[in-house]
């Protein structure tokens, strides 16, 4: 495990590398998740290994630090896994990106351009304040306090034992804050920041989750968009040959 601080408390993000070949590829997880679990066992697939890969888990949740003084916007989040990167010298790196941190890849790639060649994102959020059946508003519908107090243990009730088993590792203040922040989105939204980037961007949407709103201006604007059979949220579980084969840039 590797640390680097990220705001002026000495506060860590933490992550775990396995070596291989430059670019890396930096996986990064959703809201209220990790990122081995989520990741590591498509890294270790055939046709990914020998490729440098860094499991980054974001502030506040797994194994990076939690401090309280921390605003945990989708910036913030980007700013620390930027810190990451930089003392893990991984610049031009492919961002692989879940949910949540599909949306801090984007706004990395915005923020910092030398660290990122390529964005694989994964049911990424693209919009300000999606929609009431999200986990993020769900969460961000309680005040900060309500929800340390007793919101939180009804949401890891309510959630699911899988989501709930890497939930109840992240820090219950820091899950409202990065739930709040991810319904406000960016300035530009990330949606905007995407169709402007100019890397090689790929977006994986599950095909139990439905049709990709606006997937005919992502593509315009050169977002190879892929709808995976048989794959809800978690496409990485659902259907790991082929998230791995968008990864190896095989599918």
């Amino acid at each position: 495990m590797r640390q680097a601080a990220f705001d002026s408390r000495g506060s860590h993000i933490r992550w775990t590398e396995t070596p291989g070949s430059e670019p890396a590829r930096v996986y990064l997880h959703g809201l209220g998740s990790m990122s081995t679990a989520y990741h590591a066992h498509i890294a270790a697939r055939p046709d990914l290994t020998g490729r440098r890969s860094l499991f980054v888990d974001l502030p506040g949740h797994g194994t990076s630090d939690r401090p309280q003084g921390f605003g945990y916007t989708l910036e913030e989040h980007a700013d620390a896994v930027a810190a990451a990167l930089d003392a893990a010298g991984a610049a031009g790196a492919e961002m692989i990106g879940h949910s949540m941190g599909g949306a801090v890849a984007v706004v990395l790639a915005h923020r910092r351009p030398d660290l990122v060649s390529r964005l694989v994102l994964t049911e990424a959020n693209l919009d300000a304040f999606p929609p009431a059946t999200a986990g993020s508003s769900a969460i961000a519908s309680y005040e900060e306090d309500e929800f340390v107090e007793s919101g939180y243990a009804r949401v890891l009730d309510a959630v699911g034992p899988l989501w709930a088993a890497t939930m109840r590792l992240t820090d219950p203040r820091a899950l409202h804050r990065s739930a709040v922040g991810l319904r406000r989105g960016s300035d530009p939204v990330m949606r905007t920041l995407l169709e402007e980037s100019p890397v090689d961007r790929v977006f994986l949407q599950g095909a139990h989750t439905g049709e990709l709103e606006g997937r005919d201006r992502l593509e315009s604007a050169g977002v190879r968009v892929v709808t995976v059979p048989g794959a809800g949220h978690n496409v990485m579980f659902d259907n790991p040959d082929a998230f791995a084969a968008a990864i190896a840039r095989t599918g």
